[in-house]
Order: C-alpha cells, then sequence, then structure tokens
C-alpha cells in the first residue's frame, strides 16, 4: 500500500476447533481513508472485525495499529476494553445496539462515561455536584449535541432512540461510537435494512466522517455504496483474500463474479 497504513493485519488466522473461520489473512487500512470488506456470507468478515476490536482472540498473526504520533498497539495482545480505551478503536454491529429507553441524547452520554467517571471520582463528586463534575457533564452534553447536529439528529435529542426510525438509529449508532473520538472506526453493514434515501444519506455521511480525518473500516453487502464511497476494497471467500484493490479494479476481477455469482454450469 502506498499510503500512510494506520492498520495492519499480518497472517490473521482464526480457527473454531476444526473450522477456519479467517486463513492467514494480511491487509492493510490508510490513514483517513474507508477501506471495505466484502465477500458472500460467511467469508469470515465479522471474524476479522472481533479479532481487530478484541471480541476474539485470534489463534494466529498479528493485528498493529499506528496512531499519528506514532504511538503502536498490538491489538491481538489487548482485551476489548483496552482496545476500545487506549487504542481508540470503535465500532458498530450488524443489530442495532442501543438503548432503547433512553434519548438520542442521553446515549451519546453514555459513551462518554469514561471522562465522566473520572470526573466524578468514581461518583461520590457527581453526587454532591463538584465543579470539576458540572464542567466535565457540561462538556458531554455539548460534544452530545454536537456529533446529533452533524448526523442530522439534533432536533430528536430527547426522543428515546427505541422511537426513531430504523435509519436514524443506525445514524445515532455511528454518533456513538464517534463520541468515543475514535482513531479506527469499524462499521458492520451500516446501510442493512435502509431504502435508497436512507443509504444516500449515510454515504454523505461516512464521506464527511472521513473528511474529518477518521479512518474507517467498514463490512457492507450494498456494493453500490462500496463501489461509490470506499477508496479500496478486499474480498473474502471462505476465510481468505481473493482480491484487493481499487474498487473498479475489484468490480471486474473474475474470482469475485465467481464467489458473488457461482461458476456457470457446463
Amino acid at each position: 500500500m502506498s499510503g500512510d497504513c494506520i492498520l495492519s493485519v499480518d497472517h490473521l488466522s482464526m480457527r473454531f476447533g476444526g473450522i477456519v473461520a479467517v486463513n492467514d489473512l494480511s491487509f492493510g487500512a490508510e490513514r483517513r481513508n474507508i477501506t471495505a470488506l466484502i465477500g458472500p456470507n460467511g467469508a469470515g468478515k465479522t471474524t476479522v472485525f472481533n479479532c481487530i476490536t478484541g471480541f476474539y482472540r485470534p489463534t494466529g498473526g498479528a493485528i498493529r495499529l499506528t496512531h499519528d504520533d506514532g504511538r503502536t498497539f498490538q491489538l491481538e495482545r489487548l482485551g476489548d476494553f483496552r482496545i476500545s480505551k487506549l487504542a481508540k478503536v470503535a465500532r458498530t454491529f450488524q443489530n442495532i445496539r442501543l438503548f432503547p429507553g433512553m434519548t438520542a441524547l442521553e446515549n451519546l452520554m453514555v459513551a462518554q462515561h469514561n471522562v465522566l467517571m473520572r470526573a466524578s471520582g468514581l461518583t461520590f463528586l457527581g453526587l454532591i455536584g463538584a465543579p470539576s463534575w458540572r464542567q466535565a457533564e457540561a462538556r458531554a452534553i455539548e460534544l452530545a449535541r454536537t456529533w446529533l447536529m452533524r448526523v442530522g439528529l439534533l432536533g430528536r435529542a430527547d426522543d428515546a432512540a427505541g422511537n426513531l426510525p430504523y435509519g436514524d438509529q443506525r445514524r445515532l449508532e455511528i454518533a456513538r461510537s464517534l463520541a468515543t473520538d475514535p482513531k479506527l472506526l469499524c462499521l458492520d453493514e451500516p446501510a442493512a435494512g435502509m431504502n435508497a434515501s436512507e443509504t444516500i444519506a449515510l454515504r454523505r455521511l461516512l464521506e464527511r466522517i472521513r473528511g474529518d480525518g477518521t479512518t474507517l473500516l467498514l463490512i457492507e453487502h450494498d456494493v453500490r455504496l462500496v463501489m461509490n464511497v470506499c477508496n479500496r476494497v478486499l474480498v473474502l471467500d471462505h476465510g481468505e483474500r481473493i482480491a484487493e484493490g481499487l474498487p473498479a479494479e475489484v468490480q471486474r476481477d473474475p474470482k469475485v463474479i465467481e464467489a458473488y455469482l457461482g461458476t456457470a454450469a457446463a
């Protein structure tokens, strides 16, 4: 890869008993770009995400994240909490995981719990309303409102997350991840279940996030979205890389066409 690599995955393998979900996979993601992992169902895409974000400990291989200041983190050696807190990796899931009874604003406040807990002195300073706690809370509210505005949901700040339309819930989940100030944002099928207009709005949001300097790694089945918004595409099939390159190159690759469409009967 010619650009500045923020994420390097080297010879990653993940086995579950006798099942090989990911086999000797190597790839990189360039800083401030959008890289997509695509492939048929069962190709191993979410398993790769789970290894990067610490939900699985890889069977083999290395995953290195490099911050702008040169600090490096070997993600395969960290637990999921430390990957989020120290390495600054955030993710969303295939199924929306909001707190439906909380408001949109409160969901973004929850994302900032580490900062708020430190400011509260592990709840004591918060209970007595100490100035340091009130200042931290005010900053957290302002940041939450800023992200709601940037994803077009400021007008729904006081609405319960569970009452929002599906597309709005997806955008809220992305905003909640961004409120943690990630260096790498992993989105697992962000366009799943969206209609055409919601997908267009999502594309514009992803482009704004990239423009703000955040690196994105996404899994997506909407090939049109991938081809329109991504800088680079990695194609998996049965846990192995079968193609990688620019969207237009990958789209024409015979191996990719075969993986998605199958081979014609003789």
